[in-house]
């Protein structure tokens, strides 16, 4: 499926892995090599697919291998037959089909663990890998989600009273598994479309919205909008997760009505396992210290269990000073990755989910994100691989040497930003504007996604190394932040 958050992409999270078929929520902002990649990986036979999107499919149409249908999808109810600026042959129009199909429908029965769902994660190798969940463990996650954020007394319970909207697109790890809670709950639910800040803030007075879940930076769009200044929101609970929340965030959407509060997950874990909820004794607490535990990673939900690991696999104290890789266990979670033994290993290495981040938890179990392992630098929700960015940059004929982190943005979260050392002789001939456009150039390309475009680059004379003379990230983020 290739479509903006709606009402047809619900439809589709039930009724295509309730029929017996396997749901591939197509990432959409993925290069169109990595498009190519997911989808022949997956073996699509069908592809439903919005309008809005045929400028990303007819360039690849020819390179996909499995596809046999496609089905158009039309914000404006634009029929197969009006499609003449495309060259795509398409099955028809969904709600065409939809007016016309039989309105019964006899569901086959299956094994609970038969695959349901599949999509694909972004790493630090330039392949993305194929996360899969079954039927029994989508169930479960449901429960797991209405159990932290139901049956909690606190700022965050909710119930079927509550009016929900993602603004978390639907191929992000099945909306982080919320469509399927609120469905189980009966709520009314408001699917935007494509997003932009006034439509969401129009949609949220209009219908009186009072939860969602984002990364920090639709939050950021979302106050700096001049509309938020014109309307009465009523209080609105967000989820926030994909980056650290900032507690500077946190106060200023407390002025607009807006409840923040921080969830933890992954693509390989349905993605919850911690919400950070406030403890009982925490309600009397003021406003400050309630958003310093806000603004934690969270406690584990019912039937997670998380441990802070040293590169031994032994479990570190839970004091809020020792910090390890956190790994986790729960019955959602991934079994491994779709066609790659290997590394659904090294992901389940000892027993454990491996994570790749390192963390602390303290003393009253909350748990804290510290660090990554893994060399990827996550900007405004989505993965870019540092790794992948060096070595494009590299291929510059005036490139040395390169490295490449994250850092710092208000809006984004995080932004990759290139640290280049250059030839000799090129010292006052290639400027950073010039080393912008070679990464553009190859985002035209299809190498990268145009989001992985650093937007700064510094040229410097040397690159910080580390004893045994690699580079020294940490230093240069201590440099460049």
């Amino acid at each position: 499926v290739m479509d903006w958050d709606s009402h047809r992409y619900l439809e589709c999270y039930f009724a295509i892995p309730m029929s017996g078929a396997v749901l591939h929520t197509i990432n959409i902002r993925l290069s169109p090599d990595q498009l190519v990649y997911t989808i022949n990986h997956a073996k699509d036979d069908v592809l439903f697919v919005n309008d809005q999107f045929l400028s990303l499919l007819e360039p690849i149409m020819d390179q996909l291998d499995t596809v046999k249908t496609l089905v158009l999808i039309s914000d404006d109810d634009r029929d197969v037959k009006n499609q003449n600026d495309s060259n795509i042959e398409f099955y028809g129009e969904y709600e065409t089909l939809m007016a016309k199909a039989c309105d019964q429908y006899i569901f086959p029965d299956f094994d609970e663990n038969a695959v349901a769902t599949l999509f694909y994660t972004t790493g630090t190798t330039g392949l993305p890998k194929g996360v899969y969940f079954t039927h029994r463990q989508i169930v479960l996650h449901t429960y797991g989600f209405m159990s932290g954020l139901c049956a909690y007394d606190g700022q965050l319970n909710i119930n079927s009273g509550d009016v929900y909207m993602p603004l978390t697109p639907m191929f992000h790890v099945h909306a982080w598994g919320m469509p399927y809670l609120f469905t189980m709950l009966g709520n009314k639910q408001v699917y935007p479309g494509r997003f932009t800040p006034d439509k969401v803030l129009r949609l949220a007075e209009k219908h009186k919205v009072t939860f969602s879940h984002c990364v920090p930076t639709i939050v950021h769009m979302l106050l700096d909008d001049p509309y938020i200044d014109e309307i009465d929101l009523p209080e609105w609970k967000l989820i926030i997760g994909g980056s650290a929340m900032t507690q500077d965030l946190c106060k200023r959407a407390q002025q607009h009505k807006m409840i923040l509060f921080t969830a933890y997950g992954m693509s390989e874990t349905c993605p919850l396992l911690t919400i950070s909820n406030l403890k009982p004794h925490m309600g009397d607490w003021d406003q400050e210290a309630q958003i310093n535990i806000r603004c934690l990673t969270g406690l584990p939900v019912p039937n997670v269990h998380i441990e802070i690991v040293n590169k031994n696999g032994t479990p570190l104290p839970h004091d809020g000073e020792a910090a390890g890789e956190i790994v986790a266990r729960s019955p959602w979670l991934t079994q491994g990755y779709y066609n790659d033994e290997k590394k659904s290993e090294e992901l389940w290495k000892d027993g454990w989910l491996h994570t790749g981040d390192i963390g602390t938890i303290n003393p009253d179990g909350y748990l804290k994100i510290t660090d990554r392992i893994k060399d990827v630098i996550k900007t405004g929700g989505e993965w870019i691989s540092s790794l992948e960015l060096e070595d494009i940059i590299t291929r510059h004929e005036a490139v040395k040497e390169a490295a490449v982190i994250g850092v710092f943005d208000t809006k984004w979260g995080e932004r990759p930003m290139a640290v280049v050392v250059l030839r000799d002789g090129y010292e006052h001939k290639v400027k950073a504007e010039a080393l912008k456009t070679f990464f553009l150039n190859h985002a035209e390309l299809g190498a990268i996604p145009k989001f992985g475009v650093p937007e700064r680059i510094e040229i410097v004379e040397q690159i910080a190394k580390t004893s045994v003379g690699k580079v020294n990230k940490k230093e240069l983020r201590t440099q460049f932040t």
